[in-house]
């Protein structure tokens, strides 16, 4: 949140939100009434849904004793903030986030949600090979100069081929669906964009020339390390142990479920708003690959040397003043 930000304004805020946002709640019911609620905020559209609305629909929250309801907001900004308010129980974000907050003595916690973070793109025909052919080219990045895979994607410029991109390159910032349009239509020779973006330009014929995985997989860091996950109060877990136990019960078995069963997509395609059936099977395939297959105390520890590199190459305006990870960022299991 902006620094001076009240309490106060935070409720209200959250407040607006809400009233704006859709929570789908299924029928009411004397078992559901039994059930504690956890409250997700999702972005309508947004991946999250997939899951969760696989969840709900086949039953495994009640399965796992708890009413899990989706609040769909806005945006990410919106999600954080509904959570700072206590206007839901639960969000997904990344645990650099987490990190900070914690180290501004706000206790949130984070359990893996994913290991998809995206890719930089080029059309089939581009010559770009790798970093080193970036020299001179128009790249788009989604996010801001602060976008940690922009970071990444620069460090290792540097580190092999000793170019800065900001200065031997053409940066263009902007947000993903823009950058689709302009890399399609040739104003663009590359975008560095998320994962379900990355999906979209590779079902059209574009070709993905470096994950981000890789480019950690090259800075010598841990590839494997969850980069988005489900954050939460952690007075709220230590208070409410089985709810949270039934969420990662819920969203464990809608994982299982998307992780094997092609019939399990069907349903979504409606959210995943694909255009067409190669959009579809590459988002549902990207998906996959970013299902998470450990979370231990090496990924853990992956994770820790990760935020070291990150505090280093975004400084505080992206970590804040902590140079480590926060300890507590990590949930695992209140112990």
């Amino acid at each position: 949140m902006a620094a001076g930000c009240s309490r106060r304004t935070t409720l209200l805020a959250a407040g607006a939100l809400l009233a704006s946002g859709l929570v789908r709640t299924a029928a009411a019911s004397d078992s559901a009434a039994s059930r504690p609620a956890v409250r997700a905020g999702v972005l309508k559209f947004g991946t999250v849904s997939w899951e969760l609305d696989t969840v709900r629909a086949n039953g495994f929250d009640r399965q796992a004793g708890i009413d899990l309801q989706l609040v769909e907001l806005a945006g990410n900004p919106a999600t954080q903030v509904a959570l700072q308010a206590g206007a839901v129980e639960i969000i997904v974000s990344d645990w650099l986030w987490v990190s900070r907050m914690r180290s501004k003595g706000e206790a949130l916690c984070f359990i893996p949600y994913s290991t998809a973070v995206g890719a930089l793109v080029v059309p089939a025909g581009s010559k770009i090979a790798g970093v080193g052919d970036l020299r001179g080219k128009r790249i788009g990045v989604a996010g801001s100069p602060l976008d940690k895979s922009w970071l990444l994607l620069k460090a290792l410029a540097a580190d092999r081929h000793g170019l800065s991109l900001d200065r031997d390159a053409q940066p263009f910032f902007a947000a993903p669906p823009l950058l689709n349009s302009k890399v399609a239509d040739g104003d663009l020779d590359a975008v560095l964009t998320y994962w379900p973006f990355a999906a979209r330009l590779e079902a059209k014929g574009m070709r993905v020339s470096m994950t981000v995985a890789d480019m950690l997989e090259a800075l010598g860091q841990p590839a494997t390390v969850p980069s988005i996950g489900y954050v939460f109060r952690e007075e709220w877990a230590r208070a409410n142990p089985a709810a949270l136990a039934g969420f990662q019960a819920a969203t464990g078995q809608a994982k299982a479920l998307l992780a094997q069963s092609d019939a399990a997509w069907q349903r979504l395609a409606p959210l995943m708003q694909a255009e067409d059936d190669a959009t579809f099977r590459t988002l549902r395939d990207r998906y996959r690959d970013g299902i998470p297959r450990r979370w231990t105390e090496e990924e853990r520890a992956g994770a820790a040397k990760l935020y070291a590199l990150m505090a280093r190459l975004g400084g505080r305006e992206l970590v804040g003043d902590a140079p480590a990870i926060a300890p507590g960022t990590f949930w695992t299991g209140g112990a």
